[in-house]
C-alpha cells in the first residue's frame, strides 16, 4: 500500500477517460458530494486528457449544486470523454507526433491539484500512471468499461447496464424468431473479453454464446442447433462477441456476426439474421446496479485518497468495495476463465460456449 505524506488536500481533479458508458455521472456525483463533504475543491477535467492539453485548461468546477438533480440518472459523462490523442505521441495536423505529456503535468500544476480521480478503463490506468509521474499528487481510478476487463475488480462502472440492453435485445428477437423460425444471431461488444457477451447471453436465454477466450467449431454449433430444435426449423438465439475470429474461409467484410449467420444458415438450412448491437450498448440511462456502484466507488475513491493512499484503484470484490494497488491493475485486461462459476452455469443449461 503506497502512503504518501503531504498536507492535508484541498482541491482535486477528477476526470473521464476512454470510452463512455452508463455510470460514469453517478461516479462524477458521488466524488463531488463527499469531497466537498470534507471540505475540499472539486474541479471536473474535460475531455479526459485533451482538456489538459488546452489553453488554458478546459475545466468545469463541481459543487454539490452542480450534481444535485437527474445527474444519477443521466447516461454519458458530463465532463466528456475521449479514446484519441495519445499524449506522448500526439498527432499535429501534418501527420507528425510529438510528446506533449509535459504540458499534461503542467496543466495539472497550473490548476493547483493537489490529488486526482481518474475514471477509466485498464489503458487510462496505465496512461495516467505514466502521465502523473513526477507531478507529485496522488491519484486514485475507479474502473468504468463495459467490457469489464479491468483486472482487480470483479465489476467495471457501465458494465451492466451493457448486460441490461443485451437482454433486452435478446427478449426482443426472441419474439421475431419464434414467429419466423429463424436463428438470430446477435453480435454484442467486448473487444477481445467475453464478459458481455456470457452474462446477457445466459439472462437472456441464447441458445449459444461464442466469446474471444474459447475456440468454436461451426459444425457443433450446427450440430447443437439441429439438437436443440429437433431438426427442424426452429428459434434459436445466438450471442456473439464482436472479438470472435470469423469462419474459417470467410472472406467476406463485414462483421463476424453476420460471418456466422451466413455460415449457420448454409450448415442448417435454416433462416439466418444477424443483429450488430454496436454502440447501443453504451447509451441510455444506467441500471440501478451501475448507479449503486458508481456512487460506491466514487465515495470510495476520495476515502483513499483522504487516508493519503496513492496509486490505488477502487475495485468490487466479493460482494464489498475495497481498493487495490495499481500495479495489479496495468498488467493488461483480463479475460473469462473456462472454470469461471458462469461458463459452468451456461453448460449445465446446455448452452454451447465452445470447445474446451
Amino acid at each position: 500500500m503506497t502512503q504518501t505524506k503531504q498536507a492535508a488536500i484541498r482541491k482535486i481533479g477528477v476526470l473521464t477517460s476512454g470510452g463512455d458508458c452508463a455510470g460514469l455521472n453517478a461516479v462524477i456525483r458521488a466524488v463531488t458530494d463527499a469531497a466537498v463533504g470534507r471540505g475540499w475543491e472539486v474541479v471536473g477535467l474535460l475531455n479526459g486528457h485533451l482538456g489538459l492539453l488546452s489553453t488554458p485548461p478546459d475545466i468545469l468546477p463541481l459543487t454539490a449544486d452542480t450534481v444535485r438533480g437527474d445527474l444519477l440518472r443521466a447516461g454519458g459523462t458530463i465532463l466528456g470523454t475521449t479514446t484519441k490523442g495519445d499524449p506522448f505521441k500526439f498527432p499535429a495536423e501534418d501527420g507528425t507526433t510529438s510528446d506533449r505529456s509535459e504540458h499534461v503535468r503542467a496543466a495539472i500544476r497550473e490548476l493547483g491539484l493537489e490529488a486526482l480521480v481518474v475514471i477509466g478503463g485498464d489503458g487510462s490506468m496505465r496512461l495516467f500512471d505514466r502521465l502523473l509521474e513526477g507531478v507529485g499528487i496522488p491519484w486514485v481510478g475507479v474502473p468504468k468499461t463495459i467490457d469489464n476487463d479491468v483486472p482487480g475488480t470483479e465489476f467495471a462502472v457501465g458494465f451492466f447496464t451493457a448486460v441490461e440492453i443485451v437482454g433486452q435485445s435478446l427478449d426482443r428477437l426472441a419474439s421475431h424468431a419464434a414467429s419466423h423460425r429463424r436463428i438470430m444471431v446477435l453480435e454484442v461488444m467486448g473487444r477481445d473479453s467475453g464478459f458481455i457477451a456470457l452474462f446477457g447471453g445466459i439472462a437472456g436465454g441464447a441458445d449459444v454464446i461464442l466469446m474471444p477466450e474459447f475456440p468454436y467449431d461451426l459444425e457443433a454449433v450446427a450440430a447443437h442447433v439441429r439438437k436443440i430444435t429437433h431438426d427442424w426449423p426452429s428459434p434459436v438465439l445466438v450471442v456473439v462477441a464482436e472479438g470472435v475470429e470469423k469462419p474459417a474461409g470467410e472472406r467476406r467484410k463485414g462483421n463476424v456476426g453476420l460471418a456466422i449467420a451466413n455460415s449457420l444458415q448454409n450448415l442448417t438450412g435454416f433462416d439466418a439474421r444477424c443483429t450488430v448491437l454496436g454502440h447501443v450498448q453504451r447509451g441510455g440511462t444506467p441500471a440501478m446496479f451501475d448507479r449503486l456502484l458508481g456512487s460506491a466507488m466514487g465515495a470510495r475513491a476520495v476515502s483513499v485518497l483522504a487516508s493519503g493512499q496513492n496509486r490505488r484503484m477502487v475495485a468490487w470484490q466479493g460482494g464489498l468495495v475495497t481498493d487495490v494497488p495499481l500495479a495489479d491493475v496495468v498488467t493488461g485486461p483480463r479475460f473469462v476463465a473456462k472454470d469461471s462459476q458462469l461458463i459452468r452455469t451456461a453448460r449445465r443449461l446446455g448452452t454451447y460456449v465452445g470447445e474446451f
